[in-house]
């Protein structure tokens, strides 16, 4: 089967996560975390590296449908086949120790003989373990790594090739639920879990969740899957939210804008704090702030664009020579090397998140300001340095508009929250200088006054959709002349197909790598939400609309989408996407929806 990126669905226990196919077989799963080497990584090479199929006998093509259960993380998967019908339901309970993959077969109608294919494939596919069997279970053991098997009831399953098998029939009302459990090796077998209540339990957590959602407005659904999905993102045990599930999902099919995605980006802060405050999750947001202290704490000259999701630095960036890639696209790469990179933006970041914080209410801690000075202290003496920008260009180091207004940002919270709390300590006098000194700099070398748009760096002619956030972080107001001029312009020089790139890709000496990428999703809400903001609400709302519309069957986005292919593109489900699609559909009906 000719395999898509939007082919794909979402499973996770808020540590890690497995994509589960149309076709059954979840092709991708990385244990114990996000971050983890994947023991089923099929997604970026071919059966071999590792996968679990289950469907009807027979049926080697994508199945009948298959939905999540409403407001839950739980998948339902049905094939109809001429013995009959078949459901097969996929969940990764909250754990209590070990991570279980729960795959529930049911008989619909009929009789169907099902099949389970398992290839279990360590360390992104290159070991294949040692499979014994042990108290009614199939154990695998590769080194740290260990994987039990079981079933209930039990059904026949035996080794062929590398592969545990099992085939079986299934009448109306039958079960039988597949358990697959990872430990480190050298620990006794893991707790057993009950898959049929774990179920049980999975729906009423998601939905009782998923109930604490504020909005109800229009495009409901998609706001909730979205959320949903920035949850299943999220690693419990820190609040750190990874960008996406995967790594290096190609920007271009064929191409080598293959990225490890499996990180907390500190430019996603303050939209994704945002959000959850917004809709609700208030414990979510405090425990991503909370993230964020940890993970910046230190020297400032120190601080990073990226973190591990307990807040590791050190996220070196190799390459996995034997596997294919998706759809032939190679490099495979695991790390990166951006995490070197300086982005004078991310301070703002961190300065504008915590001003949110603050501001919305969640309880201080008492450090905070402390690092906010800190950072405030270097960032004075080092904002005229040239940096690699939010994009992560690899093309060397420039005077990114977008970093310099996100500088302004920094000084501009940092003044605004001494002027709301003068019970705190800090350089009121010269911050407000420093707020505008950067804006008159940015306001003289990055706006082109004969094209009436701020441009992407200094002296340059190329344009960022990043310069869509001006208004929206209170640079300039949305009816400043400017503003409008730079909107007209990105969405003329950057639109592709009705969305919008992040910035002119196919000019290498920016990013300083060979080939093209997709539209930008995120991008594109920016572009909606600016419409919105300058009085073009009915050009926003049909944007917002077409957006919604390029998710999956199962309401998930990943990075980037090919409107000449019609396909998705880049790491899935992307978080920023879905940040962008629950932040605009706010801002577009939220006085319709908020509760």
């Amino acid at each position: 089967m000719h395999r898509r990126i939007e082919d794909y669905a979402l499973i996770g226990d808020e540590q890690t996560a497995a994509l589960v196919g149309r076709d059954g077989s979840v092709d991708w799963l990385c244990l114990p975390r996000f971050d983890s080497s994947a023991c089923f990584a099929r997604l970026l090479g071919d059966e071999d590296n590792g996968h679990w199929r289950i469907a009807p006998k027979g049926a080697d093509g994508p199945c009948t449908r298959r939905a999540y259960r409403r407001d839950t993380l739980v998948l339902d998967t049905e094939w109809d086949t001429p013995e009959g019908s078949v459901r097969v339901t996929d969940l990764m309970p909250q754990r209590d120790r070990a991570p279980d993959l729960v795959r529930i077969v049911e008989g619909l109608s009929g009789r169907v003989t099902v099949r389970s294919t398992l290839r279990l494939r360590f360390d992104y596919g290159s070991i294949i373990p040692w499979v014994r069997r042990a108290d009614g279970h199939r154990v695998a053991v590769a080194g740290p790594d260990s994987v039990w098997l079981r079933t209930d009831p039990d059904v026949r399953t035996w080794g062929e090739n590398h592969t545990t098998r099992s085939e079986f029939t299934v009448a109306e009302g039958e079960k039988v639920a597949f358990v697959l459990t990872w430990h480190p090796s050298h620990e006794p077998r893991p707790r057993l879990i009950d898959p049929y209540e774990a179920l049980r339990t999975s729906v009423r957590d998601w939905r009782a969740w998923a109930s604490r959602c504020r909005y109800d407005g229009p495009y409901r659904d998609a706001v909730v899957r979205s959320l949903i999905t920035l949850k299943a993102l999220t690693y419990a045990p820190t609040g750190g939210i990874v960008a996406a599930a995967t790594t290096s999902l190609p920007e271009e099919i064929g191409g080598v804008r293959n990225w490890d995605y499996r990180y907390s980006w500190l430019r996603d802060s303050t939209l994704t704090l945002g959000a959850l405050l917004a809709a609700g999750y208030h414990e979510e947001a405090e425990a991503w702030r909370d993230w964020l202290l940890r993970a910046v704490a230190g020297d400032p000259a120190d601080l990073q664009i990226m973190y591990g999701i307990a807040g590791e630095r050190r996220l070196q960036e190799t390459e996995l020579p034997w596997l294919s890639g998706f759809a032939r696209s190679t490099p495979v790469r695991i790390g990166n090397d951006a995490v070197n990179q300086l982005q004078l933006d991310v301070y703002g970041e961190v300065m504008d998140s915590l001003s949110l914080a603050r501001r919305a209410g969640l309880p201080t801690k008492p450090h905070m300001w402390s690092i906010q000075v800190a950072l405030m202290d270097w960032l004075r003496e080092e904002w005229r340095q040239p940096d690699e920008g939010l994009w992560e260009v690899r093309g060397g180091r420039r005077q990114f508009v977008h970093s310099k207004v996100m500088v302004w940002v920094a000084a501009d919270r940092a003044v605004r929250t001494l002027e709301q709390n003068p019970q705190l300590k800090g350089d009121l006098d010269g911050w407000r200088a420093l707020r505008d000194e950067v804006h008159r700099e940015v306001c003289e070398k990055g706006y082109d006054a004969d094209r009436n748009t701020f441009t992407q760096s200094y002296g340059s002619r190329e344009l960022d959709a990043a310069l869509l956030l001006i208004p929206r972080v209170g640079f300039l107001p949305h009816d400043d002349t400017r503003v409008t001029g730079t909107i007209e312009a990105v969405r003329a020089e950057l639109g592709h197909g009705g969305f919008l790139r992040r910035y002119t890709a196919d000019d290498t000496t920016v990013d300083g790598l060979p080939g093209g990428e997709g539209t930008f999703l995120v991008c594109s809400f920016w572009l909606a939400d600016a419409l919105h903001a300058t009085g073009r609400t009915k050009e926003a709302r049909e944007l917002f609309e077409r957006l919604v519309g390029l998710a999956n069957d199962v309401g998930l986005l990943s990075e980037e989408y090919d409107p000449v292919g019609e396909r998705q593109l880049g790491n899935f489900p992307q978080a920023f996407s879905h940040i962008g699609l629950v932040n605009t559909a706010l801002a577009l009906f939220g006085d319709e929806g908020a509760g």
